[in-house]
Protein backbone atom coordinates (compact mmCIF):
# COMPACT_ATOMS: atom_id res chain seq x y z
CA UNK A 1 0.00 0.00 0.00
CA UNK A 2 1.02 3.59 -0.52
CA UNK A 3 2.92 5.09 2.37
CA UNK A 4 4.32 8.60 2.77
CA UNK A 5 6.39 9.46 5.82
CA UNK A 6 7.36 13.08 6.50
CA UNK A 7 10.14 14.19 8.81
CA UNK A 8 12.24 17.24 9.57
CA UNK A 9 9.76 19.51 11.26
CA UNK A 10 10.41 21.32 14.50
CA UNK A 11 10.66 24.63 16.28
CA UNK A 12 12.76 27.32 14.61
CA UNK A 13 13.26 31.04 15.13
CA UNK A 14 12.10 33.54 12.52
CA UNK A 15 14.67 33.76 9.76
CA UNK A 16 15.80 30.20 10.32
CA UNK A 17 15.74 27.19 8.04
CA UNK A 18 14.40 23.66 8.02
CA UNK A 19 14.46 20.85 5.48
CA UNK A 20 11.50 18.52 5.32
CA UNK A 21 11.74 15.05 3.82
CA UNK A 22 9.04 12.69 2.64
CA UNK A 23 9.92 9.07 1.96
CA UNK A 24 7.50 7.23 -0.29
CA UNK A 25 6.78 3.54 -0.73
CA UNK A 26 4.15 1.31 -2.27
CA UNK A 27 4.08 2.92 -5.70
CA UNK A 28 6.45 3.80 -8.53
CA UNK A 29 7.65 7.10 -7.12
CA UNK A 30 9.41 8.23 -10.28
CA UNK A 31 6.13 8.15 -12.21
CA UNK A 32 4.28 10.63 -10.02
CA UNK A 33 4.15 14.33 -9.34
CA UNK A 34 4.65 15.07 -5.65
CA UNK A 35 3.17 17.98 -3.75
CA UNK A 36 3.72 19.65 -0.38
CA UNK A 37 0.74 21.16 1.42
CA UNK A 38 0.38 22.85 4.78
CA UNK A 39 -2.44 23.53 7.19
CA UNK A 40 -2.28 26.15 9.87
CA UNK A 41 -4.62 26.10 12.89
CA UNK A 42 -8.08 27.28 11.92
CA UNK A 43 -7.20 27.53 8.24
CA UNK A 44 -7.78 25.39 5.18
CA UNK A 45 -5.05 23.21 3.76
CA UNK A 46 -3.05 25.07 1.11
CA UNK A 47 -0.65 24.00 -1.61
CA UNK A 48 2.94 25.00 -0.91
CA UNK A 49 4.93 23.50 -3.79
CA UNK A 50 4.65 20.82 -6.42
CA UNK A 51 7.16 19.02 -8.63
CA UNK A 52 6.61 16.83 -11.66
CA UNK A 53 7.80 13.25 -11.85
CA UNK A 54 11.21 14.02 -13.36
CA UNK A 55 11.52 17.35 -11.62
CA UNK A 56 11.20 19.36 -14.79
CA UNK A 57 8.31 21.57 -13.73
CA UNK A 58 8.04 23.17 -10.30
CA UNK A 59 5.45 25.55 -8.93
CA UNK A 60 5.19 27.41 -5.65
CA UNK A 61 2.58 29.31 -3.72
CA UNK A 62 3.22 33.03 -3.97
CA UNK A 63 3.68 33.17 -0.20
CA UNK A 64 6.79 30.95 -0.32
CA UNK A 65 8.40 31.88 -3.65
CA UNK A 66 12.05 32.75 -3.25
CA UNK A 67 12.21 31.17 0.23
CA UNK A 68 11.23 27.51 -0.25
CA UNK A 69 12.69 24.97 -2.66
CA UNK A 70 11.12 21.65 -3.57
CA UNK A 71 13.29 18.87 -4.94
CA UNK A 72 13.23 15.12 -5.31
CA UNK A 73 15.57 12.15 -5.49
CA UNK A 74 13.89 9.40 -7.46
CA UNK A 75 16.66 6.98 -6.53
CA UNK A 76 15.73 7.43 -2.88
CA UNK A 77 11.96 7.74 -3.34
CA UNK A 78 12.16 11.01 -1.46
CA UNK A 79 10.83 14.51 -1.97
CA UNK A 80 12.27 17.45 -0.02
CA UNK A 81 11.17 20.91 0.97
CA UNK A 82 13.98 23.28 1.88
CA UNK A 83 12.52 26.19 3.81
CA UNK A 84 14.63 29.31 4.35
CA UNK A 85 13.87 32.72 5.85
CA UNK A 86 11.03 31.21 7.81
CA UNK A 87 8.31 33.48 9.15
CA UNK A 88 5.80 32.97 11.97
CA UNK A 89 3.06 32.69 9.34
CA UNK A 90 4.78 29.56 7.99
CA UNK A 91 3.74 27.76 11.18
CA UNK A 92 1.62 24.79 10.14
CA UNK A 93 1.49 21.05 9.77
CA UNK A 94 3.20 20.18 6.51
CA UNK A 95 2.03 17.22 4.45
CA UNK A 96 3.40 15.56 1.38
CA UNK A 97 1.02 14.06 -1.13
CA UNK A 98 1.23 11.73 -4.09
CA UNK A 99 0.23 13.68 -7.17
CA UNK A 100 -2.26 16.37 -6.13
CA UNK A 101 -3.57 14.38 -3.15
CA UNK A 102 -4.03 10.75 -4.11
CA UNK A 103 -2.39 9.75 -0.85
CA UNK A 104 -1.14 11.69 2.16
CA UNK A 105 1.48 11.43 4.81
CA UNK A 106 0.77 11.94 8.50
CA UNK A 107 2.26 15.43 8.50
CA UNK A 108 5.11 17.10 10.33
CA UNK A 109 4.72 20.15 12.55
CA UNK A 110 6.69 23.30 11.75
CA UNK A 111 6.60 26.07 14.32
CA UNK A 112 8.31 29.40 13.70
CA UNK A 113 8.55 31.41 16.89
CA UNK A 114 11.02 33.39 18.93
Amino acid sequence: QVQLVESGGGLVQPGGSLRLSCVASGFTFSNYRMTWYRQAPGKERELVATITSAGGVINYADSVKGRFTISRDNGKNTVYLQMNSLKPEDTAVYYCAMNWGGAWGQGTQVTVSS
